[in-house]
């Protein structure tokens, strides 16, 4: 076990350089204010199509979300599978969101389509296999865009704190983390949830913590538990997939909440949270 020297970040520590300590950064997203309301984020894996993405944002409306994520760009481990709808995926999220009155994140995996992707997206999101991808953290700093940053597979604490460091030094100091599992011996699910993680950086840093439990799970019955993990363990909120066909899912279709399923979680999550204030 090993101490971090928050000396050595100065921006996401949770002390300035005279030891004073900082609040929660929180800053404005649609109806949200991240940092301080509790945030909730919901979507499919992928963009589809137009009327998918569309029924599915008048859904999580309804539900209670507070942002529309979905892929239009996919780093998949074969190159064989699903990539993503590119631009026209940006295309049918923005015209989704906007009917919807829901605000959009999407992944962007590419220093190339930064500025392209900021036309369409409210929120960049750094991937996990992107986390050290240090020229793309260099370019969503000068983007001025919300970044959600995901912890990579097999980063630790330190590495994935220094990341975000990066994206700070750039000038953009609206940042969330996300903490989306990591790899170790455990086969039974895709990931391993560290939910100590997300009590650690309370203590740490200012930044937002946002957990996503359909990564770290891969499982749809184990979502809702984990969910609920979270918000006890302080969170600031969560990102949850949600198909309204998981079973034909192009991507990722066994850690897709249903909608019914995604209503209830919604519920026990608010009544949770509030218990919690």
């Amino acid at each position: 076990m090993t101490n971090i020297d928050l000396k050595k970040l100065p921006l996401v520590s949770r002390t300035d350089p005279e030891g004073n300590p900082r609040p929660t950064t929180t800053f404005r997203v649609g109806g949200v204010d991240v940092g301080k309301d509790f945030l909730m984020i919901a979507g499919p894996c992928s963009v589809e199509s137009r009327e998918q993405i569309t029924e599915i944002a008048f859904f999580l409306k309804e539900a209670g979300a507070d942002m529309l994520r979905g892929g239009a760009y996919k780093p998949r481990t074969s190159p064989y599978s699903f990539q993503g709808l590119g631009r026209v995926g940006l295309e049918y999220l923005r015209e989704a969101g906007d009917a919807a009155g829901l605000p959009i994140i999407t992944e962007v995996i590419d220093t190339r389509d930064v500025y392209l992707v900021c036309e369409y997206a409210d929120v960049l999101q750094i991937g996990a296999r992107n986390m050290q991808n240090f020229s793309l953290l260099q370019e969503v700093g000068k983007a001025r865009k919300p970044v959600l940053l995901k912890r990579g597979m097999n980063a630790t604490i330190e590495e994935w704190l220094n990341c975000a460091e990066y994206i700070l030094s750039g000038g953009n100091d609206r940042v969330m983390l996300c903490e989306r599992g990591i790899r170790t011996h455990e086969t039974y699910t895709r990931n391993t949830l560290d939910l100590s993680a997300v009590a650690a950086l309370k203590g740490l840093t200012h930044l937002p913590v946002i957990v996503d439990p359909s990564h770290a799970t891969g499982r749809r019955e184990l979502i809702a538990p984990m969910s609920l993990a979270a918000v006890v363990a302080g969170c600031d909120g969560l990102e949850i997939e949600v198909h309204n066909c998981p079973e034909k899912a192009l991507s990722d279709a066994g850690q897709q909440l249903h909608f019914g399923e995604f209503e209830q979680l919604a519920k026990k999550v608010k009544k949770i949270h509030e218990s919690a204030l």
